[in-house]
């Protein structure tokens, strides 16, 4: 078997059998790319069938070694999922990785942002352009409903169940939850579809997607990037900041008003609860109030 039948098979079992994303395929892909470029440099004659262990650790060695725990990690685990899928299918007996450890790494605790830097963040919004309602609506929608960017641009009018409060959201693997959503947030989003949506020259096949640029078609996860640059740009905002910042933000606003570990783990889409324990370490205050409220010798 060859290097580029064996990715185009895995490519294939990634996004029928396991129901990734196609952004997450293609970092799976990318490590093992990583691994036949090495290869071809070194002009080593090895199929995925044949490569033994000892090459595959002078790979990482020789490619991780000036890179961070977290992207050496990344890498072998790629690699060694890989090689995984090949047992899966009988193309191997042993995974070439199977001796290489992973190096030990902290768990990264998410940028936040405070209540008043979002009030000031959507505030300096200009509503005097039509795609300012618009930006309004998808920053509040972002972090009132504690999205994905990619949750966001994927978001269709079908989705809206304002009547009973909840968005339709489709997330990893095309998963699908009810997230709640406040009258606020719903009256922005209203605003955006009187006002400015229906007066947009709305492509074919884009007619049922909400959030869209002024050609009418569906906003790319970049565009979204821009924006939020922009404005922490504008209210000079020292910050390195992105999409997910607001869902970390809404996270931890909930967790910190003492909202529910398991309500939140549901609302983000997590599949483990390990996932969202990673909030417990954001704010210590939750902890001390928890002791304080629950503890029989507070």
């Amino acid at each position: 078997m060859k290097w580029q039948q064996a990715i185009q098979d895995y490519k294939s079992y990634l996004k029928i059998e396991r129901g990734l994303s196609q952004n997450s395929i293609d970092n799976y892909v990318l490590d093992v790319n990583k691994l036949i470029n090495y290869l071809k440099d070194k002009d080593i004659q090895e199929s995925p069938l044949s490569i033994s262990s000892e090459i595959v650790q002078q790979f990482i060695y020789d490619v991780a070694k000036d890179l961070n725990a977290r992207s050496q990690s990344r890498i072998i685990s790629g690699l060694r999922s890989f090689f995984n899928y090949l047992i899966f299918e009988d193309y191997l007996k042993t995974n070439p990785l199977e001796q290489i450890e992973s190096p030990k790494i902290g768990r990264k605790l998410p940028d936040t942002l405070s209540e008043e830097d979002i009030n000031k963040l959507i505030n300096a919004i200009d509503l005097s352009q039509p795609q300012g309602e618009r930006n309004r609506a998808m920053l509040e929608t972002l972090y009132s409903c504690g999205l994905r960017v990619s949750e966001l641009v994927g978001l269709k009018i079908s989705d809206l169940f304002f009547d009973e409060g909840f968005l339709k959201v489709t997330g990893k693997g095309d998963k699908q939850r009810f997230v709640p959503i406040v009258p606020h947030t719903q009256k922005l989003i209203n605003i955006y579809k009187e006002q400015v949506r229906v007066h947009l020259p709305i492509q074919p096949n884009h007619q049922d997607i909400l959030f869209l640029n002024r050609r009418g078609k569906q906003l790319t996860r970049a565009m979204i990037f821009t924006i939020i640059k922009q404005l922490a740009e504008k209210i000079s905002l020292n910050k390195n900041i992105s999409p997910h910042t607001f869902r970390h933000s809404f996270a931890t606003h909930l967790l910190e008003n003492g909202a529910d570990l398991r309500a939140i783990q549901l609302m983000l889409g997590h599949e483990s609860i390990t996932t969202t324990e990673i909030y417990m370490h954001v704010d210590k205050r939750h902890l001390k109030d928890v002791m304080n409220a629950y503890h029989p010798r507070k």
